[in-house]
């Protein structure tokens, strides 16, 4: 059943006929107020509220449409909303329902004008009685904080899970780990007894009798050396996964202080150039002469730029280039880890900072975790561009200053009574 009209309405059109000029000229007015009492109402509401016709063009909107979506009265309305919005499936949104007649629904999408947002729609028919419809009523709600929430609830969860099983691993791993390594060491030191043993005295008068015997005993020797040594770097690298389960699961806090992002770039590139060389990639720094100090822990952000470069190592083949860049920004300072590498496709890019995504053959899927999460607490942000075929470009954003927590605005109440506490106190200094 459909609401109920305006009872004023429907006693003005019962009796339109009977009015005369001044009756015609009150219930205009009437109507002019209710007009703006609906207006002032509409825009104080913080959703946005868009009305079309049966065709599909706009004739009305709220001013939360504007800060939602930077329309111009002048310019949007008698436009086609499908122009205006062409996110919105304004077809699924209009389509009638099995009575013929228009029906409430509800649909979300994505913006990227004026700036990336996430809105829920209501959408419902003006006059649901009408066949065809008599246009709609389209409710917009800004979504993006509330999912970016549920995101972060997510990746929340994701971390605690993670905690649970780094423990695990590094419990039940870490143990067997150092034993299988040091009973790796023991068979080196006995393939080189072996090697040793093979040059001695005795040894040679038998080859002279067994020609073949010193050689093969040997090419065994080398072969367990050689065995060994592939052994022991399958461990160590099991040994730094299990040391990235524990960074990721122990995160420890930033300690700020102003440094120089100058040094901590500096420092890290001749921490890891020996790498680099030895991988025949080429190094291009490009430090700014006279860059702020900011707030940072010097030793994190030299962790987030060792995991971004090593990254861009092995995404890179000999000849490539590593280039270094700092700089500042307003009121931040940033720098850059950009390589000539493979590039990252589009549609992994979005899971990049993922636990345990990865598009290396042997990664952890940790590593830009971590750095994700150091950014975070030194108030910053990661900017990723990144063209398949061309490379990657990681931009590290830090702020200039501290985050100082807000403080309430004092009430009208409170300023006046420290107003009064003020004035009391220096008329008691001037009476003594």
């Amino acid at each position: 059943m459909a609401a109920a009209k305006s009872s004023f309405v429907d006693r003005v059109l019962g009796r339109i006929g009977r009015l005369d000029a001044e009756g015609l000229q009150t219930v205009v007015q009437r109507l002019a107020r209710e007009r703006r009492f609906l207006e002032t109402l509409f825009n104080a509401i913080e959703d946005g509220v868009v009305v079309v016709d049966e065709h599909g063009r706009v004739i009305y909107f709220n001013q939360a449409v504007t800060r939602l979506l930077n329309w111009n009265p002048e310019q949007v309305e008698g436009r086609p909303i499908t122009e205006l919005l062409p996110e919105l499936d304004w077809q699924s949104l209009s389509a009638p329902g099995p009575n013929g007649r228009q029906r409430a629904t509800h649909y979300e999408f994505e913006v990227s004008y004026p700036r990336a947002r996430f809105l829920r729609v209501y959408a419902a028919p003006l006059d649901g009685e009408m066949q065809g419809g008599a246009g709609m009523a389209l409710i917009l709600h800004d979504a993006t904080e509330a999912r970016q929430q549920t995101f972060e609830a997510i990746e929340s969860e994701r971390i605690h899970s993670l905690t649970l099983l780094a423990a695990s691993v590094a419990h039940e791993i870490g143990n067997p780990l150092n034993a299988l390594n040091i009973h790796l060491q023991l068979l080196t030191k006995e393939a080189r007894k072996l090697r040793h043993t093979a040059v001695s005295a005795p040894a040679r008068r038998f080859a002279r009798r067994e020609p073949k015997a010193e050689a093969e005993v040997e090419e065994i020797a080398r072969k367990l050396e050689h065995y060994t040594e592939v052994a022991k770097g399958e461990i160590t690298r099991l040994d730094y996964i299990v040391t990235q389960f524990l960074q990721a699961i122990r995160p420890s806090p930033s300690q700020l202080a102003p440094g120089s992002l100058n040094d901590v770039a500096h420092e890290t590139l001749a921490l890891l150039r020996p790498e680099l060389e030895n991988r025949g990639l080429r190094i291009k720094e490009n430090l700014a002469r006279h860059l702020p100090l900011a707030p940072l822990d010097a030793g994190q952000v030299k962790q987030v730029l060792v995991n971004l470069i090593k990254n861009a190592m092995q995404a890179m083949t000999r000849g490539g280039v590593l280039t270094i860049q700092t700089g500042s920004a307003g009121d931040g300072v940033w720098v850059d880890v950009s390589d000539t590498g493979g590039g990252i496709a589009e549609d992994k890019i979005t899971h990049i900072f993922e636990p345990f995504f990865t598009t290396k053959k042997k990664g952890t899927g940790l590593g830009l975790m971590i750095v994700q999460r150091i950014v975070r607490q030194h108030g910053g942000h990661i900017e990723l561009e990144s063209r398949v075929g061309q490379g990657t470009r990681f931009r590290i954003r830090l702020p200039l200053q501290e985050r100082q927590p807000k403080l309430l605005a004092a009430t009208k109440n409170e300023t006046q009574t420290n107003e009064l506490r003020d004035q009391t106190q220096t008329d008691s200094a001037d009476r003594r």
